[in-house]
């Protein structure tokens, strides 16, 4: 066995691959760029080399650094992680021309299958149901209108050496064909530094499945189970599952068999997925195969009780499978969701700067649920431009789908994000919605659902007497506190004591009672509607955590002026807490309005101006493209919403810009 290892990547898949190799007793190598100088995963590893500029193509990128990084440090192999250089076959040689093991396949694996345009080759000549498409390498824009018109509308564009997203495009059009070509490989390029794109057939209401292979170098292949990727947002996973709702025994085995035989036919040896598109019949094609180790990959070690990281350093060691097919068992279900540093008002944009509170959920296994939280961020930490966008990957295992779903939606809950814009409450929506529950999805979910983009749901019904409730509760709470301080609680108080309190939540008011005594807080609505709450939180914790009327919820819940803002299911919003003659003057105060910002184009996140598509003095139709500013590896075209004139323009190609910043004003 090993010594020790490198992890030639960062973030959270490095503290990911670090954790396991201190389980098995190896030490461990992190490398870093400029922008991660403090990261967590330097802290977490044994060693750390710098290796160059935050942009990756000059540190995580270069082979020569990686493979220096090893000679400096003594490691024996090198875990790539995913992305970065996880599919590069000349990584893999490199590393072996130097004497040092690649954890991860051969380099005729990945050469035959980590190219999508080699692998669809590779999968047809295998006998390998496909999606239709044409498989050669396409040189502008021009050529892939022809070939789109030929296969026939829906297509995708796809980068050949893209993932997770990036140099990916959906076209129902020649038009949309031309500018998505253009997009996707310039995405491909600055991404993967190879803009070679394909095209192929675009399967409408389709499911995204995959399996998880699993192989030695002694010719053993197994298959574990499979996943569903179907919840995505411009072609990005943002939830997976395992197993999936929609397959049965039959399918899964079908499936896993075929994937074992395409990993076998490429002496595939080491942890990979294979992924297909699965119609709402069952049907599947074969898509792609990822030679490395998935995002997604906690739900199937949760249903199954396999560390893959284990696995694939075992394995690259020279050890044979300890596992057989029979051994493998899928118990209970897991959900993953990844935590975004974005915008999810904003269309998802992203969003940077500095982590002011970082809180997860409590990591454990608790009454049959587990909770696991795979992060590289800590309180503290700055969210960077140069990297994707993710900060954690929260995971639940329980049972059976919807307890695990429930489990989620709880975690969800109590993780706490302050300083940065992230997708939390539309995740924590997602939960409660019913298609989803009902395990009818698509990888068209998300736009089918959200065709306008989230809008923040708005508190009802129960939810909104819970969250008035707890902030009633909270804010009783936080002033007694302040009168036992002050002294103007000298006496014993009494068991139980009544409040009158006006809460405005949103542009709803409650009026509230609130009686304590035996360690919870009751609180009666009118009309007799009541609800017990008991927690054991105190003034400044950013979550509120216990049970109403015996079960277990936690509502976040941030100090405000007269109040707090209250965050819960999904729904946010700001609840002000008033005596009953506070609350009347209250109503009185005129609302206070925000400056026009109508006339104005602003930079929706931190990014880098790639384009600037008018002049000043130009009529530009709404929908046309004003500018291209680039963030987090994407780029992202701002239209007119409506007819406009340039009046002025304030920002240049090569301009880096903060949110709101003003890029042109319109007259």
């Amino acid at each position: 066995m090993f010594k020790k290892i490198l992890i030639a990547n960062r973030g959270e898949i490095a503290c990911r691959v670090i954790k396991t190799a201190r389980k098995m007793g190896i030490k461990t190598v992190a490398v870093y760029s400029d922008a991660d100088k403090d990261a967590l995963h330097v802290e977490m590893a044994d060693e750390a080399v710098h290796i160059g500029p935050p942009a990756a193509a000059e540190s995580y990128l270069v082979i020569e650094k990686i493979i220096d990084a090893c000679k400096k440090t003594g490691a024996e192999a090198v875990h790539p992680g995913y992305g970065f250089l996880s599919e590069r076959a000349a990584f893999c040689q490199a590393l072996a021309d130097n004497g040092i093991v690649f954890i991860g396949p051969n380099v005729r694996a990945i050469e035959a299958m980590g190219d999508k345009i080699e692998s669809k080759k590779f999968a047809n000549a295998a006998k390998v149901s496909t999606v239709p498409g044409y498989l050669g390498v396409i040189d502008d824009a021009a050529q892939a209108v022809k070939i789109s018109d030929e296969i026939g509308y829906p297509v995708i564009l796809k980068a050949s050496a893209g993932g997770g997203g990036k140099g990916m495009r959906i076209a129902y059009s020649r038009d949309e064909v031309k500018e998505g070509f253009e997009r996707s490989k310039s995405e491909a390029k600055s991404s993967f530094g190879d803009d070679r794109m394909f095209v192929e057939k675009f399967i409408v209401n389709p499911r995204h499945i995959e399996i998880q292979v699993l192989g030695d170098k002694h010719g053993n292949v197994i298959y574990l189970g499979e996943r569903e990727c179907s919840i995505q947002r411009r072609n990005q996973k943002v939830i997976e599952e395992a197993p999936s709702p929609l397959l049965d025994e039959a399918t899964r085995r079908k499936m896993g068999e075929q994937a074992v035989a395409l990993a076998k036919a490429v002496n595939y040896d080491s942890a990979g997925t294979v992924e297909f598109v699965a119609g709402q019949d069952r049907s599947f094609f074969f898509l792609e195969m990822n030679t490395r180790l998935q995002v997604e990959h906690p739900v199937t070690e949760l249903i199954t009780g396999i560390d893959l990281v284990e696995q694939m350093i075992r394995v690259a060691a020279g050890e044979p499978l300890s596992i057989k097919q029979n051994d493998v068992k899928l118990k209970g279900w897991a959900v993953e969701s990844r935590i975004y540093a974005e915008d999810p008002t904003r269309n998802f944009l992203p969003s940077t700067g500095r982590l002011v509170k970082y809180r997860p959920p409590a990591e454990g296994h608790d009454d049959g649920v587990t909770v696991r939280n795979d992060t590289g961020v800590f309180e503290g930490g700055e969210i960077s431009i140069y990297y994707d966008p993710m900060i954690a990957k929260l995971v639940t295992h329980a049972g059976d789908r919807l307890t695990a779903i429930d489990a989620q939606a709880r975690a969800l809950d109590a993780f706490y994000i302050d300083g940065i814009r992230h997708n939390i409450p539309f995740l924590a929506s997602l939960m409660q919605h019913e298609r989803w529950r009902s395990g009818a999805l698509s990888t068209g979910f998300i736009a089918e659902e959200y065709p306008e983009g989230f809008a923040p749901l708005v508190a009802e019904g129960e939810t909104a007497h819970v969250m008035a409730a707890v902030a009633a509760a909270v804010d009783h709470i936080a002033n007694e506190r302040k009168r036992q301080i002050s002294g103007q609680m000298r006496t014993q108080r009494p068991v139980q004591f009544q409040r009158a309190r006006t809460v405005h939540l949103g542009a709803q008011t409650f009026e509230i009672e609130i009686d304590t005594g035996d360690e919870a807080v009751l609180v009666r609505f009118p009309g007799g509607h009541a609800h017990r709450l008991e927690s054991a939180w105190t003034p400044g914790q950013p979550v509120w955590d216990g049970e109403i009327d015996g079960e277990q919820i936690a509502v976040q819940v941030r100090p405000i002026l007269n109040g707090y803002a209250i965050a819960h299911r999904g729904v946010s919003v700001d609840a002000r807490v008033f005596t009953r003659a506070e609350g009347r003057l209250a109503a009185l105060m005129p609302e206070k309005k925000g400056a026009d910002t109508s006339k104005s184009l602003l930079c929706p996140m931190p990014g880098l101006v790639k384009a600037i598509n008018v002049r000043e003095g130009q009529d530009v139709k709404a929908g046309e493209p004003l500018c291209m500013v680039e963030a987090m590896k994407m780029e992202n075209v701002l239209r007119a919403e409506r007819d406009v004139t340039i009046k002025k323009i304030n920002a240049k190609e090569g301009d880096s810009l903060a949110v709101d910043a003003v890029i042109m004003e319109f007259a």
